[in-house]
């Protein structure tokens, strides 16, 4: 038997992201096309949804991880389809990471495809989850199982959305703040060892500088690796044991990724990675804003959700591992092994 193959090169079109600094976003709202449709949670309507156009559409969640599900998903397709909104409309994720990536989800598959701008209102998603395309939902138990990469329109990041956030909310978006610089730029490290105080009292320009220049630095990695085939798995430092910590008990994300990345700096030391000297300034910068090191004892099913890791590739996990501040490594070791590390060195007590 014969077999032909043809091959059929498609042109791909310039996509392009708009990252906007705005302390004034109501102007901005004011300014978006009339065909726009927005998606939000109770939270953010209740503070803030007198800052959208009335004349526009919205939809409204539950707040919180709950509502990030295939459930959630199909209410809103069902939404849409009732307001008759087809490809000619903008869809707007307006909170925090769970709206943006629920939001960016439902635009990428809803008719194939429509427009999707996000306005980040927390720390955490202004920093990371709005950025760089990757969205989806949970799926029974597991972190992000369904979803796409498929780059928005715009990000709209303003500081004024951060005043309403608590303490602990604030801590989970400095903890992304401090994986991004430990894994790919030791100058904003060094700038978040020095600058702790101001920016806990959220002061604009130390804000802006740390929020906008991770950015920078994840947008980078991106261009270089939208697909997450190399380099940009960098980013998922402290994520592997993060959110397995996250599906076993219920914990925060950014708290989760900080005992993560304490972990993976501690595997670091013991494998001959990184310097004593480097790991403890990685975990003074993560006591420094208040971030947890470790948890207080090993959660039943913990291990289980480590085996369904996206990360891995049969038996082996691409743990992400540090070399020194602001240079990060991926090492493919086998799951038994890491389990074994995270048992030896007592990681999780």
């Amino acid at each position: 038997m014969n077999t032909e193959a043809l091959q059929i090169d498609f042109p791909v079109p310039a996509r392009s992201t708009s990252i906007i600094n705005s302390a004034d976003p109501g102007s901005f709202f004011a300014g978006l096309p009339e065909r726009t449709v927005f998606i939000t949670d109770r939270r953010v309507n209740h503070l803030y949804g007198r800052l959208l156009p009335s004349t526009c559409p919205r939809l409204v969640l539950p707040p919180g991880e709950k509502s990030k599900t295939h459930k959630t998903v199909m209410r809103l397709y069902r939404g849409l389809v009732r307001r008759r909104i087809d490809r000619s409309y903008h869809l707007v994720g307006f909170g925090g990471g769970v709206v943006c990536d629920t939001a960016a989800f439902v635009a990428a598959t809803y008719m194939r495809g429509i427009p999707c701008g996000l306005v980040p209102t927390t720390l955490l998603s202004q920093v990371d989850a709005a950025h760089g395309g990757k969205n989806g939902v949970n799926f029974i138990g597991f972190k992000n199982l369904i979803g796409t990469i498929r780059q928005p329109t715009f990000v709209l990041i303003s500081p004024v959305f951060l005043k309403t956030l608590s303490n602990r909310d604030l801590a989970c978006g400095f903890s992304e703040l401090i994986k991004t610089a430990a894994v790919a730029d030791a100058e904003l490290f060094s700038f978040l060892e020095k600058e702790q105080c101001s920016l806990k009292r959220l002061e604009k320009e130390a804000l802006t500088r740390a929020v906008m220049t991770a950015v920078g630095v994840k947008t980078d990695l991106v261009k270089k690796d939208e697909f997450e085939k190399g380099i940009r798995k960098t980013l998922n430092f402290g994520h592997t044991l993060g959110h397995a910590l996250e599906r076993s008990i219920r914990m925060e994300h950014g708290a989760a990724v900080a005992v993560g990345m304490a972990a993976a700096a501690e595997i670091s030391e013991h494998l001959g990675l990184l310097s004593a000297n480097e790991k403890e300034r990685l975990l003074n910068v993560l006591s420094a804003f208040d971030l947890p090191l470790r948890i207080n004892s090993t959660p039943a099913g913990l291990f289980r959700a480590l085996r369904a890791d996206k990360k891995k590739s049969g038996s082996l996990i691409d743990l992400i591992l540090l070399r020194k501040i602001g240079r990060a490594e991926i090492v493919s070791l086998d799951r038994r092994q890491v389990e074994q590390y995270y048992h030896d060195l007592h990681l999780l007590r």
